[in-house]
């Protein structure tokens, strides 16, 4: 069992996952400051409301604790999908899909690539993101004792 486990552990898919986890945590504040602070209130002052989730509310029937239909929140969220889908494209899919698309010309040209004189394994790669991942929670969250 424990070797299943450190098979599984020491595939590169688990090492892909771990670093998209870690880049995608740090990116989505990034896309909702920008969310929240630039398109939401442009969007509710075309709407005339506070912010966006406050826009295009639609109520189902009429009353103090009467629910409502939040579709200017469903906007925010779509937004903001559309904002982290075309940076995770732009940045990250794109460059690495050339990256490969130059690696597979070379090899087929013959190129030899640049062998690697200290490489880093997947364990090195783990323990650091392990070690951001504590840094960052401690700095959120204030020294941890």
């Amino acid at each position: 069992m424990i070797k299943g486990f450190k098979e599984f552990i020491m595939r590169g898919n688990v090492i892909d996952l771990a670093v998209a986890v870690v880049i995608g945590a740090a990116f989505t504040a990034v896309v909702t400051a920008l969310v929240t602070n630039i398109f939401n209130p442009l969007i509710a002052a075309i709407f005339n409301a506070e912010s966006l989730a406050t826009a295009m509310v639609i109520p189902l029937r009429s009353g103090p604790d009467a629910p409502e239909l939040a579709l200017g929140a469903v906007l925010a969220a779509l937004i903001n999908f559309v904002l982290i889908a075309a940076v995770v494209y732009f940045v990250f899919v794109l460059p690495i899909n050339r990256l490969k698309e130059n690696q597979e010309r070379r090899r087929e040209e013959g190129v030899v690539a640049a062998a690697v004189e200290d490489p880093t394994t997947e364990l090195d790669m783990l323990t650091e993101i392990r070690d951001l991942l504590a840094r960052n929670a401690a700095g959120a969250d204030g020294p941890r004792h």
